[in-house]
């Protein structure tokens, strides 16, 4: 019987949790996409975007709550192939404000990438707490994992931008973003292989 839950917290408590995380997830994007348009950030845009495909990725993981591990699989390649698309978008932009050049706040940058990070705390906290999530529960956590050093390379970068006086340290944040979200994809992709092929073994 056991064995059928998704979680030690049961499939209940498990949706309950997503869904917490899905507003605070949703809350970050809010704030890191407004603020990014206004002030023209690439890195704040970046995160804003990365934020949007962790919560695509918490969608998923809600409808796999009490689904086969199948269907977890599935939610998680979803997730990895959704989070490389993301990146891809994003070097678009880097590429598009390198070539037209950006005026970036810098303080602007610091003060939303360190409530940002404190939220993806909380939220990596509340998802560790469902310690025999499945596949798409770590795929969860890969995605908010990626998300605290993206924020803490914003930080860096904003304070960058205000001693340089220049978009470039926004600029190769945005890269640093891309790098990470096509790893992160290709983690979650090689994490659901393995466990898909655990599952055609038992």
């Amino acid at each position: 019987m056991g064995e059928e839950l998704d979680s030690n917290l049961g499939k209940n408590e498990e949706r309950q949790l997503l869904i917490k995380v899905i507003l605070i997830n949703l809350s970050q994007v809010a704030l890191a996409g407004i603020v990014g348009f206004i002030i023209s950030s690439s890195s704040l845009l970046g995160t804003a975007l990365d934020s949007s495909g962790d919560m695509a990725v918490y969608l998923v993981s809600l409808y796999a709550v009490g689904k086969s591990i199948l269907a977890k699989v599935r939610a998680a390649t979803f997730s990895g192939i959704f989070l490389m698309g993301l990146g891809i978008l994003l070097l678009v932009d880097v590429t598009k404000k390198f070539l037209e050049g950006s005026e970036p706040v810098g303080w602007a940058m610091i003060i939303v990438a360190l409530i940002n990070t404190a939220s993806n705390f909380w939220i990596v906290r509340l998802l560790k707490s469902d310690q025999k999530g499945g596949v798409h529960i770590k795929a969860s956590i890969i995605f908010t994992d990626n998300d605290m050093w993206i924020n803490l390379g914003i930080v860096a970068s904003g304070l960058g931008v205000m001693l340089f006086k220049s978009s470039i340290p926004d600029l190769v944040v945005g890269v640093i973003v891309v790098l990470i979200s096509l790893w992160g994809g290709y983690k979650i992709l090689k994490e659901a292989n393995e466990t898909k092929k655990e599952s055609r073994k038992s």
